[in-house]
């Protein structure tokens, strides 16, 4: 059969054990199936009872969306001469938290703004851990405004001259109108989704420049910041809402944004070993500890922080973004600590931003690229705008893409939602990450799931159809890409 004639019209074809992966599929009863697709023709399926591999497509040019392939992928014996992705399940890495999203103050304001069938019905979408949706895992919350907020806050402001030690004004009445109820929805939803806390800044009062931008955290009040997240994590758990760990600032090299606050590796190393450390165990909190909270440009910064004897017992890990360096950075600090976990937590994707290469990038460094460097999650930054990239700060990031636009009720699916979903659907908590080889332009990663399911990710890096193998215990199943096309493969 002359397979290139046909390719134009992205069919579905199975020939000698030859699958090409383009066109959207068809929709299985309660499938989720985000956003229109051009019209494709496709051919009659085969049963997908005879197919020991279920895959699921996304391509470059929109013409399949997250889609399940209605394919026959099968293990055989058969040789031919195409590469190899080897997944061996011997060769075991991290277990993973989760996959997810920032749940920014903004996206919890334009998801309240909604009716509450429609929330409702996109809150499930995204977060139901039942097969038929996304499944979202982990979440990273701000404490306090964040930049993606509509205003700047924290939960203890005070007038000028004004201070609060011992945060008996401390207060998450802020979060009550919107983020809280939101948060609530989501957890009734998924109760195990892990949280994590992120502060932008401290009160102003506790800063060397009085202000929400830039400054330090001023020595004399570190005890107060400290009990300032007992409160925060007590208070979260008081609403239900646990709080599986903190990072200490976000960004703490960056001191230009709206909130911000800077914070050395040595502040950051006292803040911890003798001050919040503490102040958490003598809480009886078991909510983790978490350096860094930046670029991937500056391993150093977690490295110092660990290399604290002192202040090394209280850190469960550091975390990462990626708007500088290398995302194999992250491994360096794994090989230099390898009993503490790596975290990535954040990066945005620029308005109006090109799904094309959007979700190319991302595949590569984040959703493979960082658990193949030992991150135990992926976030992405964030998870919901309205039309105009809001709300935010008036100095804040005025051209972050949310996962989702949100509009009335009218929702739009960007490249987030889809790198997330190739992942959070299938790679559940406590998946453990398995070896693979990557040849050539395959970039992939695997995993063995509690279940005892295989999942594997790959992403076609070239710009051409490239036909592959997928080998597993000595047989293999051979398959295809388009270039820039991502598929996960389960068995």
């Amino acid at each position: 059969m002359n397979f290139t004639m046909l390719l134009p019209t992205r069919t579905l074809l199975v020939a000698s054990g030859l699958l090409l992966l383009a066109a959207g599929g068809c929709k299985e009863k309660g499938e989720v199936k985000p956003g229109p697709t051009p019209p494709v023709v496709v051919l009659p399926p085969p049963p997908l009872a005879s197919s020991q591999i279920a895959a699921w497509v996304t391509n470059a040019d929109k013409s399949s969306l997250f889609a399940r392939q209605r394919v026959v992928l099968n293990f055989n014996a058969a040789a031919n001469s195409n590469p190899i992705i080897a997944v061996d399940t011997t060769q075991r890495f991290q277990t993973m938290d989760g996959f997810g999203y920032t749940l920014t103050g903004g996206s919890t304001q334009v998801l309240s703004r909604m009716g509450a069938p429609e929330r409702a019905a996109l809150l499930r979408e995204l977060f139901a851990t039942d097969s038929t949706w996304l499944g979202v895992s982990y979440l990273r919350v701000s404490i306090g405004a964040s930049d993606l907020s509509e205003r700047v806050y924290t939960y203890n402001d005070l007038p000028g001259g004004q201070t609060d030690v011992n945060m008996v004004q401390f207060s998450l009445e802020p979060e009550r109108e919107h983020f809280i109820p939101v948060l609530k929805e989501i957890l009734a939803l998924s109760p195990n989704i892990k949280i994590m806390g992120s502060p932008w800044t401290a009160p102003s009062w506790m800063k060397t420049n009085g202000n929400p931008i830039g400054g330090s955290l001023r020595p004399e009040y570190y005890a107060a910041y400290a009990r300032y997240f007992v409160k925060y994590v007590q208070g979260m758990a008081a609403e239900g809402i646990p709080i599986d760990a903190v990072t200490l600032q976000n960004e703490p090299l960056y001191g230009g944004n709206e909130p911000s606050m800077l914070m050395s590796a040595a502040e950051q190393t006292d803040f911890i070993k003798n001050h919040v450390g503490p102040a958490f165990a003598a809480a009886g909190l078991k909510t983790k500890i978490i350096a860094y909270d930046h670029n991937a440009d500056r391993p150093d910064y977690p490295i110092a922080v660990l290399s604290d004897a002192a202040a090394r017992p209280y850190v469960d890990g550091s975390a990462f973004h990626l708007y500088g360096g290398s995302i194999s950075a992250l491994s360096q600090v794994h090989n230099a600590f390898p009993d503490k976990s790596i975290y990535f937590t954040e990066q945005w994707t620029q308005a109006p931003g090109s799904f094309a290469s959007d979700l190319r990038y991302h595949v590569d460094n984040l959703i493979i690229g960082a658990p193949r460097n030992w991150s135990r999650n992926v976030l992405e930054w964030n998870l919901a705008n309205d039309a105009s990239y809001g709300p935010h700060t008036s100095g804040g990031c005025t051209e972050c893409l949310g996962a989702v636009t949100i509009a009335g009720n009218a929702v739009t699916r960007n490249p987030a939602y889809y790198t997330v979903a190739h992942a959070s659907k299938f790679v559940r908590p406590g998946s453990v990450r398995v070896g693979t080889n990557v040849p050539g332009n395959l970039q992939n990663v695997a995993y063995v799931r509690p279940d005892g399911r295989k999942v594997l990710m790959v992403l076609n890096n070239g710009s051409a159809l490239q036909t592959f193998n997928i080998q597993f215990k000595g047989k293999m199943a051979s398959t295809a890409l388009y270039g820039g096309a991502v598929g996960t493969y389960i068995w």
